[in-house]
């Protein structure tokens, strides 16, 4: 079976491409079909990332094994399309070169026969221009915000240890710094 696959550019202008690829083809496969399909060098480091149905990032699937344990982590070439994606599964993430952070949203549009005679991975459709700079990325959690977690209901009075005595010299601490 083939699976077709739009890579849509995180961006506000619409620039995607279309690829057909073979179900048994890895994830590497389809990085370097992505690579091609949006004219990227292919020099830059880049790692898909499983989400739910709502683009929310999970898991990374790294191009290199970055783990402590040599062979410990999996990388692309260890999953098949048909492992990670399928009618249930239809969304993944892709971000080459961390240094820009190229961002993709890839999404399984459809599966289909193999086409007779035709070659695969092939780009099937080109939308709009890749532009000159990777798109400026927001990075925002969602929920709390972050730094609530290290509020307390503590004020300067309660931080006042010392009865507004800031003198650590009743402590013995001067002799310690000679």
């Amino acid at each position: 079976m083939i699976y077709k696959f739009r890579a849509i550019l995180d961006a506000e202008e619409d620039v995607f491409r279309d690829i057909a690829i073979q179900e048994e083809a890895t994830l590497e496969d389809l990085h370097n079909a992505i690579v091609n399909a949006f004219g990227f060098d292919g020099l830059e480091v880049a790692s898909f990332y499983t989400c739910d149905d709502t683009w929310n990032q999970e898991d990374e699937i790294p191009m290199f094994d970055t783990g402590d344990i040599p062979g410990e982590q999996k990388t692309m070439s260890d999953y098949t399309l048909n492992q990670l994606l399928g009618e249930d599964q239809t969304k993944i993430i892709y971000v080459y070169d961390f240094i820009n952070m190229w961002t993709f949203l890839v999404e399984l549009a459809a599966v289909e026969e193999a086409e007779a005679g035709e070659t695969y991975p092939s780009l099937l459709f080109s939308h709009g221009e890749l532009p000159a700079i990777a798109p400026e990325k927001e990075f925002e959690a969602e929920g709390e915000d972050f730094y609530s977690e290290f509020e307390d209901d503590l004020d300067e009075d309660d931080l006042d240890a010392f009865g507004g005595d800031d003198s650590f010299e009743d402590y013995g601490f001067e002799e310690n710094w000679n």
